[in-house]
C-alpha cells in the first residue's frame, strides 16, 4: 500500500513542482531541496508568490461557480499538497452531495490527501494516483469511474498542471483526450504560467525546474487558448488569474501575474 511505503518512494534531494508551490504557499510539506529550488525561482521571481495565492483564489472561484451552476463532478488532476481552500471544501459549501476525484502522481501528496479526507462524510471523494501525461489511465481507472459518471456533466480541473508537460508530451493531445471524454454541459478549467509579459526573466525565473521532478513550460496566451478549441468560453474568457470572476477590485499588484485562467463550458 502506498500509505505504507510512500516516504521510501519520495526522493528528497530532487525538487518536486507540488512541494515547491507548496513552499510558496507558506506550507511546511516541502524539503531543503524544494527550498533550495523555489527560493531560486523567488530570487529573479519574487511575484511567484503572489502568482502561487492567485492561482489558489482562482482555482476557488471556478469551483464555486461551477458548483452553483449545477455542477455536481469535479475531476481535479494535478491537485498538489492539499491546503486551505480544497476543491471538496469549496464544492460542498455550495453542493454537499457534489463528487469529488483527485488525481496526482507524487506519493507524498497521495498520503496526505488521503489522510486529510479520512474524516470527511460529505459527498464522495476519492484521491487516485494517475499521471496527466497519461489521461486513458486516469480516465479508466475504476476509482475515477466509480464517482465520475462521464454521460453527465463533469469539471475537468488542469490548474497549474499543464505547464509541467514538455511539448514533446503532446499537451494538446492530452486536453483533446479529456474533452472528448466530457459529456455536453461539462467545463475545463485551466491556469498556466506565461511568458508574454517578460520572457527574458520568465526563461530564467523557471531554470530551476530544470533539476526537479518536471520542468516548467511557460507558454504563450494564444498557445494556451488553444487549449480551450471547440469550447464555448465562459465570461469573461480567458484572462490573468485575478480577472477571472473576482470576488472585488482587481489587485494593485495585476501586473506581476503572469498565469493565465480561463473555463470552457462544452455545448
Amino acid at each position: 500500500m502506498i500509505e505504507r511505503d510512500w516516504y521510501r518512494r519520495v526522493d528528497r534531494s530532487v525538487p518536486h513542482p507540488a512541494r515547491m508551490y507548496d513552499y510558496y504557499l507558506g506550507g511546511k510539506d516541502n524539503f531543503e531541496a524544494d527550498r533550495k529550488a523555489a527560493d531560486e525561482v523567488l530570487r529573479v521571481l519574487p511575484e511567484a508568490r503572489l502568482m502561487a495565492l492567485e492561482n489558489r483564489a482562482f482555482l476557488g472561484r471556478t469551483v464555486r461557480f461551477l458548483a452553483a451552476a449545477g455542477i455536481r463532478q469535479f475531476l481535479d488532476i494535478g491537485t498538489g499538497l492539499p491546503t486551505q481552500g480544497n476543491t471538496n471544501e469549496v464544492a460542498h459549501e455550495v453542493a454537499p452531495d457534489a463528487r469529488i476525484v483527485y488525481v496526482d502522481n507524487d506519493p507524498m501528496v497521495l498520503v496526505h490527501a488521503r489522510a486529510l479526507l479520512a474524516d470527511r462524510d460529505e459527498g464522495p471523494t476519492v484521491v487516485v494516483e494517475g499521471d496527466v501525461r497519461d489521461p486513458d489511465a486516469i480516465l479508466g481507472h475504476p476509482d475515477v469511474r466509480a464517482i465520475i459518471d462521464f454521460d453527465q456533466p463533469v469539471a475537468v480541473l488542469l490548474v497549474a498542471i499543464l505547464h509541467f508537460v514538455r511539448d514533446s508530451e503532446d499537451p494538446a493531445g492530452i486536453v483533446e483526450r479529456f474533452k472528448r471524454a466530457m459529456a455536453p454541459g461539462s467545463h475545463l478549467v485551466i491556469s498556466h504560467g506565461t511568458q508574454d509579459f517578460d520572457p527574458e526573466r520568465s526563461a530564467e525565473a523557471v531554470r530551476p525546474y530544470d533539476s526537479a521532478t518536471a520542468p516548467f513550460v511557460t507558454r504563450s496566451g494564444a498557445e494556451i487558448e488553444r487549449f480551450f478549441d471547440g469550447l464555448e468560453m465562459v465570461d469573461p474568457g480567458m484572462v490573468r488569474l485575478p480577472l477571472w470572476r473576482p470576488d472585488g477590485d482587481p489587485p494593485p499588484y495585476l501586473d506581476a501575474i503572469w498565469v493565465y485562467g480561463g473555463v470552457g463550458r462544452r455545448t
